[in-house]
C-alpha cells in the first residue's frame, strides 16, 4: 500500500491537534486541581473554529470520494480494454499459427500449385504475411502489458484514495463528536424562562417593549439566536388575530427561506435542528409547542396537521415556536 501524501499527513496532523486541544480545553483536569469551566464565549469560539474545520474536512472527504469513484471507473475501463485486447491477441495468434501451417504444407507440395507458383512469388508472400502477423501479434502483446499496468495502477490508486478517505472520515467524526460535546455544554447554559412557578407551571405574561412580546418569548428568541446562525429574519408579534399566539406576543417564526419558497436542504436541516432544540429545552424555556413542516409537537412527539394551502401556511419555510 502506498504511503499517504505529505500534504495529507500535515492536514491530518493539524486537524487532530485542533481536536485534541479543544478536547483538553473542554474537559481536561488534573488530580485535585480541576480545570476551570469554559465560559459561554469560549465555547462559542471553539464551536466556530471546529465548525469551519469540519466544513473543510467534509470538502476533503467529498473530494477523496469523487477521486475514488474516478479511479474505480478507470480500473473498470482498463479491465474491459484488457479483455478485448486478449481476445484480439488470441485471434491474431491463431492466424499466425495458420500461416505457419500453410508454409509447412507448401514445402510438401500438398496445397494447390497455383498458390505457390513461381510467378505468384508464393514463398515470398508467405514470408511477408508471417512477418506482418508476427508484428501485429507483438503489438497486441505490448498493448496487453500496458493494459495490465493500467489496471494495476488504477487499483492501487483506488486503494490509496480509499484509505485516505477513511482517515478523513474518522477525523470528521472525531471533530463532530467534540462539536456535540460543546453543544451539550451550551445547552446546559440555556436560560430558564421567566415566570416559572414552583409547581413547574408558568405564570401568565403580557407583551412588553417595542417588539410587543412577552419576556418569556424574548428569552427564547434570544436563546435561539445565540445557539444557531439564523439565515433570515425572525418574526414574532403579528397583529392579525388568527387564534394563535402571535397576536398575544407568545410565538416566533424562524424563517428558513424568503418569498414563500421552499428552503434549501441545508436550511431544512437547520430548521430540524431548531425544532429539536426547542422541544429538548421546552421545560426550561416554557415552550408550549413547536410547528415545523406541517407537523406539531407539544413535547410528546410529532403529529401531522391539516393542509392550510401553502408553503408558509403549512410551516415548510419556518419553525414556529409558541410559548406558555
Amino acid at each position: 500500500m502506498a504511503a499517504l501524501s505529505p500534504t495529507f499527513r500535515r492536514h491530518a496532523a493539524l486537524t487532530l491537534c485542533l481536536i485534541s486541544a479543544t478536547t483538553f480545553a473542554l474537559g481536561a483536569s488534573s488530580a485535585g486541581n480541576a480545570a476551570p469551566k469554559p465560559t459561554e464565549a469560549e465555547l462559542r469560539a471553539d464551536l466556530a473554529k471546529l465548525g469551519k474545520k469540519v466544513d473543510k474536512l467534509i470538502e476533503t472527504y467529498a473530494a477523496k470520494r469523487e477521486a475514488l469513484e474516478k479511479a474505480r471507473k478507470a480500473e473498470a475501463v482498463a479491465k474491459t480494454n484488457m479483455r478485448k485486447a486478449e481476445e484480439i491477441y488470441a485471434e491474431a495468434e491463431k492466424e499466425v499459427d495458420s500461416i505457419a501451417q500453410i508454409r509447412y504444407q507448401s514445402n510438401s507440395g500438398s496445397l494447390p500449385a497455383m498458390l505457390f507458383a513461381p510467378d505468384l512469388s508464393g514463398a515470398a508472400m508467405m514470408e511477408q504475411l508471417t512477418a506482418q502477423q508476427s508484428a501485429h501479434l507483438q503489438g497486441f502483446a505490448g498493448t496487453l502489458t500496458r493494459r495490465k499496468q493500467a489496471v494495476q495502477k488504477a487499483a492501487q490508486l483506488a486503494d490509496d484514495i480509499g484509505d485516505e478517505a477513511k482517515v478523513v472520515e474518522k477525523q470528521r467524526k472525531d471533530a463532530e463528536d467534540v462539536i456535540r460535546d460543546i453543544k451539550d455544554k451550551l445547552d446546559r447554559l440555556v436560560p430558564t424562562g421567566s415566570g416559572r412557578l414552583s409547581n413547574g407551571s408558568w405564570a401568565p405574561q403580557l407583551p412588553t417593549g417595542i417588539d410587543n412580546i412577552t419576556d418569556r418569548t424574548r428569552i427564547m428568541r434570544e436563546a435561539v439566536r445565540k445557539r444557531f446562525s439564523l439565515p433570515y429574519a425572525v418574526g414574532c408579534y403579528r397583529a392579525e388575530n388568527d387564534g394563535g399566539e402571535h397576536p398575544l406576543g407568545r410565538a416566533c417564526d424562524f424563517m428558513m427561506s424568503t418569498g414563500g419558497s421552499m428552503p434549501s436542504a441545508a436550511h431544512v436541516k437547520l430548521g430540524d435542528e431548531i425544532a429539536a432544540w426547542a422541544i429538548k429545552n421546552r421545560a426550561r424555556l416554557g415552550v408550549k409547542y413547536v410547528i415545523w413542516r406541517q407537523r406539531i409537537n407539544h413535547g410528546s412527539g410529532w403529529r401531522a396537521m391539516s393542509n392550510r394551502g401553502g408553503v408558509t401556511a403549512n410551516h415548510f419555510d419556518h419553525p414556529h415556536i409558541s410559548m406558555f
